[in-house]
Order: structure tokens, then C-alpha cells, then sequence
């Protein structure tokens, strides 16, 4: 019996070493400090992405944004004053006898690449050049609730829709073909679609391909989830990007469109850009009174 005793009160002493972390040789390996910090519960962007994909105000918000735009073409095509191009990209050029155009973004404007955010939520992980051509490859993307129609109504009216872009040019015969497969409106034989370093001098500043559409157009509007979308210095800290708006704060709403994109853009990198701990840089930008 006092041995029966001694062996109970080891097998007590031994469930309780384990309870209290004296098991941890029959646990899995810990995952990478990477992996683990971006885990699918822990994720930066499990909400952000969340959202997109699930949250009905999330569609209310882009068909309201796309519905306005459209409402406004008619007034923007019969009035020849009526340009959306940077006062610094027009130059002084009349516009009044150029035909009409619209300029839109493609990622998150137009076409939606949320199940890539959400594979890089599954897998803790975060943008990778290499995973992000593998899914331009696959020409998967949907459209943006608002978006076809809005593009539909443009070409119906004889406006050009010119999709400009920050993917590169190795990827463009996917995306001509996502789109195409969307039902987009791709005008033929003129190339509508302008990726970046398609041509020299074409960076991730956009400002020379609007350039290059507004010397053979009147651009009515253009539509973006970026602020470089619209216009070029982007990249500046928070404070110079409100003040780099500040002139054309009438426009928004008339002939500029903004969407809401959560899970990344420059306004992210506006917040971040040289932190050695992006995620507490964010949390020091954070007002609390």
C-alpha cells in the first residue's frame, strides 16, 4: 500500500510538471519569431483584410464611391474646362478639343487581390516580390464591387479607361488578361493598360504615364486607393502629404475618387519608412486624447 502511495503521488507530481510547462519535450517546435509574430490570429492585417472580403460596409463604401463618379460623367465630358490632371502635369496645355479619358489604378481600385492578402495571413508571412508575381500569374483577381460598371459607363460614353499601374512590365500580359476576363473595357488598337518601366522613364511615380495620356487627352477623372494614384511626392512623411493636397482639396469627390485600402499602401510607409520596428513606429504615430 505505501508503495501503491508513492507511485500515485509520482504520477500527481508529474501531471502537475507538465501543467506547469515541465512538458514541453512532447510539444512541436516553436515557429520562426516571424512566423509566429504574423500568425493567422496575430496578423497585422487579419482584420484590414477581414474586412474586405467579409464586411458589407466595405462593398457599400466602393459602390457608393464608383456610383458618385459615374454620375458625374456626363457634366465632366460636356464641359471642355474640366481636367483632372495635376496643375503641374497639365502645364498650361488647352484641353478643350482632346477627347476623354478616365485613368484608373488596377490593384484595389479596380481589380481585387485580397486572397493574396489572406494567403499571406495564412501563412504568417508578409509581401514577397516572388509570391506576388507567382499570383499575378495566376489571373485570379475579382473586381471591385462598383468598378466594371463605373468602367462600362465610361466606354459607353466614348471615354477611354486607361489602366495605370504600378505592376511591372513582365507582368502585364496576366493582367491585360485578368481584366480582359473581368469584362474591363480594353480599347484596341491603342494600349490602355501602363505598367511600370514599360517605357524609360516610366518609375513607380506615376506622374509621367498621366503625363502621357493627357498630352492626347482631357482626363475627366481619375480613381485610386493610393495617394500617388493622384499625384507624385507621395512618399513624403505624414505631414507633407497633407499638405500636398491641400490645393486640390475641391476635388475630391468631383474629379478625383479615393477607395479605402487598409492593408497596405503608402500610407503605411509614410509611418514606417526607416524603422527598425515598423509595428511600434505605428503604435508612437497612434493619438489617444
Amino acid at each position: 500500500m505505501h508503495h501503491a502511495k508513492h507511485l500515485l503521488l509520482g504520477a500527481v507530481l508529474s501531471l502537475l510538471a507538465a501543467c506547469a510547462g515541465g512538458g514541453t519535450t512532447v510539444r512541436p517546435d516553436p515557429s520562426p519569431p516571424r512566423a509566429a509574430a504574423g500568425a493567422a490570429g496575430t496578423h497585422e492585417n487579419l482584420n484590414a483584410v477581414l474586412w474586405m472580403q467579409t464586411a458589407a460596409e466595405y462593398e457599400a463604401t466602393t459602390r457608393g464611391v464608383f456610383a458618385a463618379a459615374s454620375a458625374l460623367l456626363d457634366a465632366a465630358l460636356a464641359d471642355p474646362r474640366w481636367d483632372a490632371l495635376p496643375t503641374a502635369e497639365r502645364g498650361g496645355q488647352r484641353v478643350g478639343h482632346l477627347p476623354a479619358a478616365v485613368i484608373v489604378d488596377a490593384d484595389e481600385t479596380m481589380v481585387d487581390n485580397s486572397a493574396y492578402q489572406a494567403r499571406l495571413v495564412e501563412a504568417g508571412t508578409r509581401f514577397a516580390p516572388d509570391t506576388w508575381a507567382a499570383w499575378v500569374e495566376e489571373r485570379r483577381a475579382g473586381a471591385v464591387p462598383g468598378a466594371l460598371e463605373f468602367a462600362r459607363a465610361a466606354a459607353q460614353r466614348g471615354i477611354a479607361v486607361f489602366y495605370v499601374t504600378n505592376r511591372d512590365a513582365a507582368g502585364k500580359p496576366a493582367t491585360v488578361d485578368n481584366l480582359r476576363a473581368l469584362g474591363f473595357p480594353l480599347s484596341e488598337p491603342e494600349d490602355t493598360v501602363l505598367t511600370i518601366d514599360e517605357a524609360q522613364g516610366w518609375g513607380s511615380a506615376k506622374g509621367s504615364r498621366r503625363q502621357f495620356v493627357g498630352e492626347r487627352y482631357r482626363v475627366l477623372m481619375m480613381v485610386g486607393d493610393n495617394l500617388g494614384d493622384f499625384l507624385d511626392g507621395y512618399q513624403a512623411p505624414v505631414a507633407e502629404r497633407a499638405a500636398l493636397i491641400e490645393p486640390y482639396r475641391s476635388w475630391w469627390g468631383s474629379r478625383w475618387f479615393m477607395l479605402p485600402n487598409p492593408t497596405y499602401g503608402s500610407w503605411e510607409s509614410a509611418l514606417t519608412r526607416g524603422a527598425d520596428d515598423p509595428v511600434q513606429a505605428k503604435r508612437r504615430a497612434l493619438r489617444s486624447r
